[in-house]
Formats: C-alpha cells, sequence, structure tokens
C-alpha cells in the first residue's frame, strides 16, 4: 500500500515562538516526529506541510521532504490541519501522485514510538475504520466533574454520579494530539468511522507553553532511561 506520513509545521506560533524546530533535549522538536515516521518504514513519502524556510531547512536536514510550500490560506491563525491535509493531497495529485493512507503526524510530539505508528496502521487496514488514532483514558473519571459560577460556586455537573464508586463509572477517552491515520478515499467523501488505540498517560503531553514543554522533557526521560 502507498502510504504518507505529513507533518504540519506553520512558522508561526504566538505561545512558545518558534515552537516546531525549538530544541528538545538536543534536537529541533520536530526531527523526533520524523525519525518517528522513518523508523515505521511504513510510508513511501515523509513530507513537512509549512511556510517557513528555516523550518523547511530543519525538516530535510533530518530526513523528510518539503516538495513545495504552504499556501498563504493554510498558514494563518485560522486554517485546521484538515485544510492542511486537503491541500497536500490535492497538490500531489495535480502531479499525478497519489496514496492509499495517510498519517498526519504533529510536529511537537516528541513521545511518538514508530511501533506506536504501526500498530494504529495495522488496526486501520485491518478493520473497516476509515480513520484510527491513539487515546488516552482520562486520569480522573470525568463523571465527577464540577461546574463554577461567577461567585465560586461549585456543583456537581453528573449528580446522580455523586454517590458512585470510581471502579463502577465508565472508563472515558481523550485524544492524545500526535498522530491519525486515515485511509485517504473514505477521508475524502466525509467517513467518520473511528476506531482508536490505547496509550499509556506516561507518554502523551500536550505541548501549548513552557511548562508542558519541561513535562514532556521529563517524561521523555522517563520513556528512554533519562537520556
Amino acid at each position: 500500500m502507498r502510504n504518507i506520513a505529513i507533518i504540519p509545521a506553520r512558522g508561526g506560533s504566538k505561545r512558545i515562538p518558534r515552537k516546531n524546530i525549538k530544541d528538545f533535549l538536543g534536537k529541533p522538536i520536530i526531527a523526533y516526529s520524523i525519525e518517528a515516521a522513518i523508523q515505521s518504514n511504513l510510508f513511501e513519502e515523509i513530507m513537512v506541510s509549512t511556510d517557513d524556510e528555516e523550518i523547511a531547512e530543519v525538516a530535510e536536514r533530518f530526513g523528510a521532504k518539503v516538495p513545495f510550500m504552504r499556501s498563504t490560506e493554510t498558514a494563518n491563525d485560522f486554517a485546521s490541519t484538515n485544510d492542511v491535509l486537503k491541500e497536500v493531497i490535492a497538490t500531489y495529485e495535480k502531479q499525478n501522485i497519489a496514496f492509499e493512507n495517510m498519517c498526519c503526524i504533529y510536529a511537537t510530539a516528541p513521545l511518538i514510538l514508530s511501533n506506536k505508528i504501526v500498530e494504529t496502521y495495522q488496526r486501520l487496514i485491518s478493520s473497516e475504520f476509515s480513520m484510527v488514532y491513539p487515546v488516552v483514558p482520562f486520569s480522573y473519571p470525568i463523571w465527577r466533574c464540577l461546574d463554577m459560577d461567577e461567585n465560586g460556586t461549585l456543583k456537581r455537573h453528573w449528580s446522580e454520579f455523586e454517590n458512585s464508586r470510581s471502579q463502577d463509572l465508565p472508563v472515558e477517552y481523550h485524544d492524545t494530539g500526535t498522530f491519525y491515520w486515515y485511509k485517504i478515499e473514505e477521508w475524502k467523501s466525509g467517513s467518520k468511522n473511528i476506531g482508536g488505540i490505547v496509550v499509556a498517560e506516561t507518554a502523551v503531553q500536550d505541548i501549548d507553553n513552557e511548562s508542558d514543554w519541561l513535562l514532556a522533557e521529563m517524561k521523555y526521560r522517563l520513556m528512554h532511561g533519562n537520556k
């Protein structure tokens, strides 16, 4: 099967300047996503979609391709990841290059393991799912969440679960925000038949600020023997 890895990496980052190529334990953070894709041995093409020349240079240095630059329409603050993927696939198709499956890998996901990319791919191609991505269980039951009003008054959102034991409540999951596999033709048709694989909380860290960055570095060291 023909697979493409697409790594979106816009130049403009407000909360952490130059976030996509900021040094993470000795390498630009985007390098970890590129290397995980390479190590999976699943892709005919590993490309970075960027509007930034410096990001493009870093991406190519670590083994990705930047066959074309991102348009101004998909480089602004309002463009979605889906907009970027549509542009990438359409641009390849104009060059008569087609793929069966794509994996969108975020540039700031240094905890990704190549074996999880492979496991998720195997779930995709062996199932009726049109999309598969990793999820992680909420660390605390969301059924016990609280609402707070402007006066600071707390109220249980789901009062019916107030006296339930934690072990009796359903396990709920959230997106890891790391990578997503798609069957391209079904994605184009708008199919929402989505599956998941479960990963450990220690292998996931959303990175939106400097505290998140430090937590990600701590988790990386735990995963890789304090390297």
